[in-house]
């Protein structure tokens, strides 16, 4: 099982003692670490060795866990499935024959196959939260800004966080305390406003007089399993003393839009560093550097980043700017003010994690829309900068079904707590 979910198997040893003594945990390979290949699913850095770690990686070591691999992804993390990966796809421990989610599909699949204890994954559109509702286990994606991007490759800057995957909501908890908190090397970070990280201490399962709003709008469309599973896990934490009522979030509708022109059209300016000369896959040099970059390109990069550098080029081409990358951006906005006015009036916000069960292998290979579709619950929290937990409720045909719960800036205790609840 282990030679689909790891791209590379190795240790890193941690300290002898801290929070994560005696913990295996997963890396997802667009996270740097010193000495050990970090290829991104791609072809283009399949032979990259970094000269750095992360601040996530030095953290987990530092805090005394052991690091066993690198795992599969979707290339650059664009995908759904992890069937995006130069190196194969990974099938999904907690139903075989299907997908286990994307973009960090290889760090899930780590967790449920028992490979490891506790993983990081990267989330730029719901790439923690699909993997961990599709192989039934636990994904945090963390307020922007609350962990430390320095040593993640960047595919869109303003959207991704890397955040805990795990068994339970109390271990996942535990890797978020160690990796959270400000660094300076990446300016973008910061601790939060009450300056609690005791995450873990959080999961008591302490639900009673909690508000949850439920927005109408993410169970629309979502399948009819998914949604009894949903209302299963709801029903659970009313008989714990949670209150629930409808809320309302219109410019979901158009999130999905406005999110991959931002983020195809960050991706565009990231990528363009991969020439093959600095580093990267070379296309050979025969006399022409234009010919040669586009060689490069052309033969390290999967047919999906292909796409995506392409709208993302044209979204931000001149004449057309304003068309769409300006419009993505006040969509962005609207998506975040009706964020923060439904939070007016609930603890959290409550959703099926993903519309979808775990699509057959190879089922949407040729559907690029269907697998954008599929983010629809997931990419507005991105797009609102917001935290989010994606916990199993249950399953639906046999499949694995999750709850997401979204909060307020910074109210990961808040949605560690409602989680838990769920176990």
């Amino acid at each position: 099982m282990s030679d689909d979910i790891f791209i590379t198997e190795a240790t890193i040893d941690g300290e002898s003692d801290g929070p994560l003594a005696g913990k295996q945990v997963a890396i997802k390979d667009n996270i740097s670490t010193d000495g050990v290949k970090t290829t991104c699913g791609s072809k283009m850095l399949a032979d990259y060795v970094p000269p750095y770690d992360a601040t996530v990686v030095e953290r987990i070591t530092d805090a005394g866990g052991t690091i066993v691999g690198k795992t599969n992804m979707d290339e650059f993390g664009m995908g759904t499935t992890t069937e995006m990966s130069y190196f194969g796809p990974t099938d999904n421990p907690a139903a075989p024959g299907h997908v286990p989610g994307g973009s960090s599909g290889g760090s899930a699949a780590a967790v449920a196959a028992g490979a490891a204890d506790l993983a990081l994954g990267s989330d730029t559109g719901g790439s923690i939260r699909c993997p961990a509702a599709f192989c039934g286990v636990v994904g945090i994606k963390p307020t922007y800004g609350l962990v430390s991007r320095y040593g993640l490759v960047a595919y869109a800057n303003s959207l991704e966080q890397i955040g805990p995957i795990a068994g339970t909501v109390e271990d996942a908890a535990t890797l978020l305390e160690v990796i959270a908190g400000v660094d300076e090397r990446d300016g973008t970070t910061r601790d939060p406003p009450q300056g609690d990280v005791a995450y873990s201490d959080a999961a008591d399962g302490n639900v009673d007089g909690l508000s949850i709003g439920i927005p109408t709008e993410l169970l629309e469309g979502a399948e009819d399993g998914v949604v009894d599973a949903f209302w299963d896990g709801i029903e659970q934490l009313e008989s714990q003393g949670a209150t629930t009522h409808d809320v309302s979030l219109p410019s979901v509708e158009h999130a999905v839009e406005a999110y991959y022109v931002i983020a195809m059209s960050e991706a565009s300016s990231n990528l363009a560093r991969f020439d093959g000369v600095r580093y990267g896959h070379s296309g050979g040099f025969d006399g022409n550097w234009n010919e040669t970059f586009a060689a490069g390109r052309a033969e390290g990069f999967g047919d999906e980043v292909k796409r995506r550098i392409l709208l993302g080029t044209y979204a931000l081409s001149a004449g057309y700017h304003d068309k769409y990358y300006k419009k993505a951006q006040n969509a962005r906005a609207w998506v975040k003010q009706d964020f923060d006015s439904a939070l007016e009036e609930a603890d959290v916000l409550a959703s099926p994690t993903m519309p979808v069960t775990p699509f057959e292998l190879g089922e949407s290979l040729d559907d690029p829309l269907q697998m954008y579709l599929a983010d629809a619950n997931t990419v507005p929290v991105n797009l609102a900068d917001l935290p989010a937990i994606s916990v199993p409720v249950g399953d639906a045909d046999g499949l694995p079904v999750g709850m997401q719960l979204v909060g307020p800036a910074f109210g990961e205790r808040q949605l560690i707590r409602a989680g838990s609840a769920l176990e």
